[in-house]
């Protein structure tokens, strides 16, 4: 059976942070979530995902990375390639929507905010609750290591940040989506609510 409301998301943590949010604001499953496994195979079988015989929405929730303007105009141009005609020049803060008539609606996601450059995990440190002090401690932690000792790359400090949080938690070592579950994060903080709410606005809820 074709499928009405699909999702695609980079990878398998995106889609456990997103069930793990829907769960906790008790909002049904209408979509069906699709683990493209990085942001080519993502870019590359759009088209095909929206010439789905049934589909009346698509939402794509992609990093921004480094440059969130050449991620934008990367997934535009693939947008207008399919016929799209009304794109904003730049994401909506809130998330975006695209209806046009005769298509299906649309709605992109550009973790971590639709402002900012980032990935996942910045929008998760957006749930890490405010003033926690163990999370202080971490950054800490983690500056304190010389430069030459650092075996990660700078662009995943905030990977290596996330993660020693997590481990050390009440049970260390926690995947993201079950650090919202398990209530390590907010799941009603601001940039969740607002996640939840561009959802909502998307399919119809």
């Amino acid at each position: 059976m074709a499928d009405k409301f699909v999702l695609l998301v980079e990878g398998k943590d995106d889609e456990h942070v997103l069930y793990a949010l829907l769960n906790y604001h008790s909002i049904p499953r209408i979509c069906r979530v699709k683990d493209k496994q990085g942001i080519d195979n993502l870019l590359g079988t759009l088209e095909v995902e929206l010439l789905g015989s049934e589909l009346q929405g698509l939402g794509i929730i992609i990093d921004a990375d480094t440059n969130i303007v050449a991620r934008w105009q990367s997934l535009s141009r693939t947008l207008r390639d399919t016929g799209y005609s009304t794109l904003p020049a730049s994401p909506d803060p809130n998330g975006t929507v695209i209806n046009e008539n005769g298509k299906p609606d649309v709605g992109v996601w550009i973790m971590p905010d639709n402002t900012l450059p980032g990935m996942l995990e910045h929008f998760v440190r957006f749930l890490v609750p405010s003033e926690d002090q163990l999370w202080y401690r971490v950054t800490r932690c983690i500056d304190d290591i010389p430069e030459g000792e650092r075996l990660f790359p700078e662009q995943h400090l905030i990977k290596a940040q996330i993660h020693t949080w997590l481990s050390w938690q009440h049970e260390p070592g926690s995947p993201l989506g079950l650090a919202i579950t398990k209530r390590y994060l907010e799941a009603d903080s601001t940039h969740a609510l607002t996640l939840i709410a561009w959802f909502r606005r998307l399919f119809g809820l």
